[in-house]
């Protein structure tokens, strides 16, 4: 005799609930971005208040006073250790997060060509702002200070300088912090809406809010004028719209650095109110400060507007869109 047995269905197991503290941290793409920014800034504060401690105990030097010009080493020293502090707490997060750290501002298909293209732009720009100034008599060139080798010598140092000014500014601003506020409000916006555009209406609240601190950073700068403050922010979108396009850093880093550049060394204009030694040319500003940017220098010029408006088709006409749908990196 067979005896069979009969199988009786069993009901389905339904899968754990997470818990309520977990859906507090943790979200569909891991940590809520409101929470990764909070670790970011304290990281970045523990470790910059320590690096500073450590910096007067080791090497008490003291910036230049108001109206001096900044030397090479200060320089050097200065934009190095913030961008380390940058670098190293991003690497942090990126761990922390389990993300590559190629999200945040530094991957992309064509870092080469994007960075020598910022560059070149970049001194072109500056030359055009600085040509328009020029022309109109509200610059005047008063003379050649260096000479031979010293022009390569110093040329060389401070577009190395330069360099890490863009590196720095543009990783500490539109690296991490842009790339998460955007993924943080783009959950919103599709929790809230529900629209296929929540990633771009992400990424261009956040670039609005990010542009806006990084041109009020700028207040602090010696010099610095309305005009300076509303250039610096709307720049600060111009590169945002570089990083849309392509994805990635690279273009706003050798555009950052060549304009700086061309206004400290080439042509010895101050930038946002602070000049450097051992530059080119001599210059000084002409007229009513609105126009010819006065102590600012010519980024405190209303022809700026122009510049920047050209900057930004610059980059629709000429930068190869990343991929389709123009998302950068990481979305």
């Amino acid at each position: 005799m067979n005896l069979i047995a009969e199988v009786i269905p069993s009901e389905p197991v339904p899968p754990a609930q997470p818990s309520t503290l977990r859906k507090v941290f943790i979200g569909k793409d891991g940590i809520r971005a409101g929470w990764s920014l909070l670790i970011f800034i304290a990281l970045f504060a523990a470790v910059a208040f320590c690096a500073n401690r450590i910096g007067h105990k080791l090497h008490p030097a003291k910036g230049p006073n108001p109206g001096e010009e900044f030397s090479p080493a200060f320089f050097y020293v200065g934009e190095s250790v913030a961008f380390l502090i940058t670098l190293v707490v991003t690497w942090i997060m990126s761990k922390i997060e389990r993300r590559p750290n190629s999200v945040y501002g530094f991957g992309g298909r064509r870092k080469l060509p994007n960075f020598l293209a910022g560059l070149g732009w970049g001194v072109a720009c500056l030359s055009l702002l600085v040509l328009m100034l020029w022309k109109t008599g509200l610059l005047v060139i008063d003379s050649r200070l260096l000479f031979g080798r010293d022009i390569l010598r110093y040329g060389a140092v401070w577009l190395l300088g330069f360099l890490l000014v863009g590196l720095l500014e543009e990783y500490l601003t539109r690296g991490y912090l842009q790339y998460t506020l955007s993924r943080g409000l783009a959950g919103l916006y599709q929790w809230a809406f529900k629209t296929r555009h929540s990633e771009a209406l992400g990424f261009w609240s956040a670039a609005i809010l990010v542009s806006f601190l990084f041109g009020l950073g700028h207040g602090k700068n010696p010099g610095e004028s309305p005009i300076g403050l509303l250039s610096a922010g709307l720049a600060a979108m111009v590169f945002c719209l570089s990083l849309w396009r392509t994805g990635s850093l690279w273009w706003a880093i050798g555009f950052h650095a060549a304009w700086d550049w061309s206004q400290s060394f080439l042509y010895g204009v101050a930038d946002s109110g602070t000049m450097v030694q051992h530059h080119l040319l001599a210059t000084h500003p002409v007229g009513k400060p609105i126009l010819s940017g006065g102590a600012t220098g010519p980024e405190g010029s209303i022809f700026i507007l122009a510049v920047l408006s050209l900057a930004s088709v610059i980059i629709v006409v000429t930068l190869r869109p990343a991929r389709q749908g123009l998302k950068p990196d990481g979305f």
